[in-house]
């Protein structure tokens, strides 16, 4: 199955010089946990609920703080004609729940989050991949900010 057959194709975008309460509203509306960062038609980054609480809040930061200041922006992305299997391994690999997906222009056309995955996979290839991401640590902890 390829990543296009799964993911959600409405995707709210995200300015970055927007502040990070307008994020949460945003989140709120869609209810939805992250929101891929666009900047001069690139995607420049993704802010979630978590870097609102982390990066935001619990440093202090006031609501009118603009969004590039708490997202990560190091994108992890992957691509709509990708096998899904091999996605969630990255996923995993990479311990995210969510990843934006980019077609081979590298225009954004989805996101991928572990809950598309678990509805289409079976059941132990998409434990296997949240087991993966749920491991303490990696790249995207919020202890590596």
């Amino acid at each position: 199955m390829k990543v296009r057959e799964a993911m959600t194709g409405d995707v709210c975008l995200a300015d970055p010089h927007r502040s990070i309460r307008e994020a949460a509203q945003m989140m709120s509306d869609q209810d939805i946990g992250a929101l891929p960062v666009g900047e001069n038609d690139r995607l420049v980054g993704m802010v979630t609920d978590r870097d609102l609480a982390l990066r935001g809040l619990a440093r202090g930061l006031g609501p009118d703080t603009k969004i590039r200041e708490v997202m990560s922006q190091e994108v992890m992305y992957c691509f709509d004609d990708e096998e899904l299997d091999d996605a969630a391994q990255n996923m995993s690999d990479i311990q995210v729940r969510r990843l934006p997906v980019l077609n081979r222009d590298k225009r954004l056309v989805g996101i991928l989050s572990i809950g598309d995955v678990a509805q289409c996979q079976e059941a132990r290839k998409a434990g296997k991949a949240i087991a993966g991401i749920s491991a303490r640590g990696g790249a995207h902890s919020q202890t590596a900010h």
